[in-house]
């Protein structure tokens, strides 16, 4: 028997493959129809306030209206090459098998005496409503969501046809790149400053990629190319076409856009659409924590799994709750559409460009495309991004600040917990437990071997861990049966109890030493009156009748327990008699005696702790910041749900 199972093995043994590929028509074009109402709401009402962000500044309309047609077609081109062509044509090829104030400001045009400490209030409800509703999953979520967004798309683009028709039939010369550069010509520094707005209309196309977890590759795509990308045009060049008319009614364009006789209907639906909006970023933030927490830099957070048939669809409340309080004081800190417009406008900027450089690598090193094509890549999209980073950075002052104060506390913390595992793991990888030294100790291990059985949690699938050591070294006496638990998490939605444990022996059989590895799929959920004792009891003793032969874990059904203290085993053409006549025998009436005995579960409580040699910073990192995450997230046996009756806590110092 291979006392090292390999990490393939561990996940992929006695779990049946299914081909993901094959996807229906059907079931496509189903997560496009879902993926509007979670991707695409923050990207859908970006109209709500770019032309009036744009326009905030010093920035003037002349009568030729040369302003608004090089506003357009900034809008355009940008929407066009950033979000179309660079995104959904390019960087959704790299995928890995992985605003709500601005909407209610709105009603201020209409009820004049509105006073702003209610939109806010209002725009506070709305946010405590939204976040409450993520416990649903994205697949609920998104059938909720995806009718608001459809009607939202298909009224601001009949809307937008409206306004080109009775307004300006030939606004769509505006399209023509000529008007960005007469716009840039004879606007000067104050036009430069104002594409800190016009960047807002691709806010959100970020979420694309980042929530790729949630749907398909193909559906996002189908969904932005045939519905998004068109309505959203038609509503840009419709709003442009009623301002080239209506100069007066710059900073309230949209709204004064609508007509009269469906204003109430079109508000109703917008404000719904931007409650929708903030979907795509929440949805996102799930995916990156979760990616994070793989990577080792985030701290572990409870995952829950709403779907059997897509891994990535997942929510986090943890994440939930603190994303929530986060945007409340935003909303409450800035209350002004513009300010929000200006800290979102920088953050998105930023986010973009360090896309475009990560995409550069994917097409040099993952696709082993050309050096040449890399640079033109990078080239091209990064001039665009950085001037609108450019633009984005004066208005840092007016709200830009808040992204760049919270990216960088997020990032320190995160390298911090990142550099503080690493160093842990390397401590474990430094005094891991030698076998060797184990087994020379004789079959007794060198300590009094108590009745009982003894489980070592580590998350360590081969070798022993420092935990047992540093235990035997402090209190040299350990449990008849000792077994050496792993807790896996594979990729797919359910393991069956019958390939739930994969037993293996640990050194001679003298030692009655075991490792268990724990298998469980992404949606098996841990239940508190889960009989795991009795069934690596069971499965221990089967293993160790068949050893010899093919070993199949037991299922429920082939075995019955009487009463707490005694079980009644049964095997196929075999009687208890028999097998108590031999050695394997022994064995497993050894395990049922110690199990008898009783089970203590034993974990290891590890602090990490900056060596007195470190320099201050160090100290702060580790000793406050690591220490406070760690002491915060999910303890194992937390997730575990193991009786605390039963719990032995080994404390260990790790000096780094």
């Amino acid at each position: 028997m291979n006392n090292n199972p390999s990490q393939e093995n561990v996940e992929t043994e006695g779990i049946s493959s299914k081909n993901v590929k094959n996807e229906s028509y059907r079931s496509v074009l189903m997560l496009a129809y879902q993926s509007l109402g979670v991707v695409y709401g923050d990207l859908s009402t970006s109209p709500l306030y770019v032309y009036k962000t744009t326009f905030s500044g010093k920035l003037s309309l002349h009568e030729n209206d040369e302003e608004i047609y090089g506003v357009l077609s900034f809008i355009f081109w940008t929407f066009t090459l950033i979000a179309l062509f660079k995104y959904v044509f390019i960087v959704m090829s790299a995928d890995d098998n992985g605003e709500v104030l601005s909407a209610v400001s709105g009603v201020k045009h209409k009820i004049t005496g509105l006073h702003e400490n209610y939109v806010v209030l209002i725009s506070c409800v709305v946010l405590v409503g939204l976040f409450s509703l993520q416990h649903c999953g994205t697949h609920k979520v998104s059938f909720m969501f995806a009718p608001i967004i459809t009607t939202w798309l298909v009224s601001i683009s009949v809307i937008g046809m409206y306004n080109i028709i009775k307004w300006n039939p030939r606004i769509y010369h505006a399209l023509s790149p000529v008007y960005m550069l007469k716009f840039l010509h004879s606007t000067g520094v104050e036009g430069w400053i104002s594409l800190g707005g016009v960047v807002l209309s691709i806010t959100g196309v970020e979420a694309m990629f980042a929530d790729l977890g949630h749907f398909s590759t193909l559906s996002i795509k189908i969904a932005f190319t045939f519905i998004v990308y068109p309505s959203l045009i038609l509503a840009y060049l419709g709003e442009a076409a009623f301002l080239s008319k209506h100069h007066e009614d710059i900073q309230r364009s949209f709204y004064k856009a609508i007509p009269e006789a469906v204003f109430w209907p079109v508000f109703v639906v917008a404000t719904f659409a931007s409650v929708v909006g903030s979907q795509a970023v929440i949805s996102a933030t799930f995916s990156l924590v979760n990616q994070c927490c793989a990577l080792n830099c985030f701290p572990h957070v409870k995952t829950m799994h709403t779907s059997n048939q897509i891994c990535g669809q997942i929510y986090i409340p943890e994440v939930n709750w603190m994303l929530m309080c986060l945007c409340l004081a935003v909303t409450i800190g800035l209350r002004d559409t513009n300010m929000l417009g200006h800290a979102y406008g920088l953050a998105v900027t930023i986010v973009m460009f360090v896309s475009t450089c990560l995409m550069a690598l994917v097409i040099l090193i993952v696709w082993k495309q050309r050096l040449i094509g890399a640079i033109a890549f990078f080239m091209f999209f990064g001039s665009i991004e950085l001037l609108y980073i450019s633009a984005s950075i004066s208005k840092v002052h007016e709200g830009g600040w808040i992204p760049v104060v919270l990216s960088i506390l997020f990032m320190c913390s995160m390298y911090t917990w990142y550099y503080g595992t690493m160093k842990k793991h390397e401590y474990d990888d430094e005094n891991k437990v030698s076998m060797n030294r184990i087994l020379s100790s004789g079959p007794s291990l060198g300590i009094v071997r108590v009745p009982g059985i003894g489980l070592i949690y580590t998350n360590l699938i081969s070798g022993v861990s420092a935990v047992f050591g540093h235990f035997v070294t402090t209190l040299p006496a350990f449990h008849q049966v000792l077994v050496f638990v792993c807790i896996k998490y594979v990729q797919v939605p359910h393991i069956d109890e019958e390939h739930r444990l994969l037993i293996t022996r640990v050194g001679p059989k003298e030692c009655n030493m075991f490792r268990c590895i724990v298998r469980y799929g992404y949606r098996d959920l841990l239940q508190e009156n889960y009989d795991f004792e009795n069934r690596l009891v069971f499965s221990l003793m089967q293993y160790v009748e068949t050893e010899d032969q093919f070993w199949k874990p037991m299922t429920p059904c082939e075995y019955e327990p009487l009463e707490q203290s005694s079980y009644k085993y049964k095997a196929t053409n075999t009687t208890v008699d028999d097998r108590e006549k031999s050695t394997h025998s022994e064995e497993a009436m050894l395990i049922m005696r110690a199990k008898e005995s009783g089970v203590t579960y034993i974990f290891g409580h590890c602090s990490v702790k900056a060596k007195k040699s470190s320099s201050i910073l160090k100290k702060l990192g580790i000793d406050i910041v690591y220490a406070f995450l760690n002491q915060n997230c999910r303890e194992p046996e937390a997730l575990l749900n193991v009786p605390h009756t039963s719990l032995l806590e080994v404390g260990m110092v790790y000096y780094v």
